[in-house]
Formats: C-alpha cells, structure tokens, sequence
C-alpha cells in the first residue's frame, strides 16, 4: 500500500515553492544592494547641495 498523502498540503508546499521562485526572479531584476542604494542616496544628496550652493537668491527691488 502507497504512503497517504495530505493533499492540501502538498498544494500549499508547491504554492511556497512556486512563490519563493518568483521573488528570486524579481530580486535579480529589481533588487538593489544596500550599497547601492546608499552609493545612489549620498551622489543625490551631494548634487543637490552643490546645485543649492550655486544658486543666486534675488530679492525684488521695489
């Protein structure tokens, strides 16, 4: 006699399976590194205070 099988068990192992292969897939196309983001983050935050440095302010001469 064969062994018993809980079906709905089984189902929701290969859902989980299934899913786990899907968010691999999606982290190598979407994912980014925490280093990377950091990397991107601090570039950002110094070309906006370069731009910010370089701005002439102007008050209205009335």
């Amino acid at each position: 006699m064969g062994e018993v099988v809980n079906l709905n068990r089984v189902r929701k192992r290969v859902a989980r399976e299934q899913a786990k292969k899907e968010a691999d897939a999606n982290r190598i196309k979407f994912g980014r590194s925490k280093t990377e983001r950091t990397i991107d983050e601090t570039t950002t935050r110094r070309q906006d205070s370069l731009l910010e440095q370089h701005r002439i302010d102007r008050e209205d001469e009335t």
